[in-house]
Formats: structure tokens, sequence, C-alpha cells
């Protein structure tokens, strides 16, 4: 979780949202890792979880990751947790829960759903303080800079 969160921290340096996801293989060895990029890449789908499933199957060679392991900083959303099922991995372990846009624990509970084929064991919590903490600071910088330049407007 330590590398998904050092993720998370340079994609909030870059102006995005600052959540870090790093998948691994059965033996933990790190396969693919991003942070989100959808203000990079004009791209609303580039959600750190997503950019390392497709960078997990181009470099092993396969569509399903049965044998892999997902780290992510904040509860995936719903179109991330439809992901993780499609791709078939193993495990998921997050972080942060998400109460607005989670989709795992929160929200439409994707895996929760009798349509849902693949279920990985889920793991939340994890670095959840650090994680919070880090997104909390991010949103009130943000604020505060949409405050600032709002009062110097004539």
């Amino acid at each position: 979780m330590s590398l998904a969160l050092d993720f998370a921290e340079r994609a909030g340096l870059q102006g995005e949202v600052p959540v870090g996801a790093v998948l691994s293989d059965a033996r933990g060895n790190v396969v693919a890792a991003s942070g989100n990029r959808m203000v990079e890449l004009v791209d609303p789908t580039a959600h750190a979880e997503m950019l390392a499933i497709r960078d997990a199957c181009r470099i092993l060679g396969q569509s399903r990751l049965e044998a892999c392991d997902l780290y992510v900083t904040l509860e995936p959303c719903a179109m991330c947790a439809a992901a993780i099922s499609f791709a078939r991995l193993r495990r998921l372990y997050f972080a942060a829960y998400d109460s607005k846009g989670g989709g795992v624990e929160h929200g439409a509970r994707f895996y929760a759903q009798p349509t849902c084929h693949h279920r990985p064991e889920i793991y939340g919590g994890i670095e959840e303080t650090r994680a919070g903490d880090l997104l909390r600071r991010f949103f009130e910088l943000r604020r505060a800079a949409k405050l600032s330049v709002a009062v110097d407007e004539p």
C-alpha cells in the first residue's frame, strides 16, 4: 500500500485527485502501478486502477489476472470495481472508504449484485488515515485556491 500511496502523492502534485494503484503478482512482485491521470490524458476513465489493470494485462499478455492482487488508496468506483471483476483479480486491498463515489462497500456495491460473475477477496481500511488525510489536504487546497481566485476577481 505504501507504493500506491507514493503514486497517489505524485498524482496530487500533478493536479490529479491523489489516488494510486499497484498491481502485484502472486509472489508480491509489482507488475504495474499508476496514479490518476484523468486531467493529463483528458480521459474520464484514466483512474489509477484502470491504468494499472491495462498495463498489467499488456505486460503479462493476458486479459485475466487471476493470480494478481490490486492495492489502491481509495475504495474503487463502480467502473473500476467492474474492471477488477472482469480482469478476475484475486484480491482487492484499498485504503480509504469512499461514501460518495465508492462502488464496493458504498453506492453500487458492485460485487453484491447477482449479475456479478467474479468477486475478489476484499480488504478495506488499510492505511485509511494516511490516504484520507492525503485526499482531504488535496481538496482543502483546491477549495482555498478557488476561494482566493473568487476574492481576487473584480
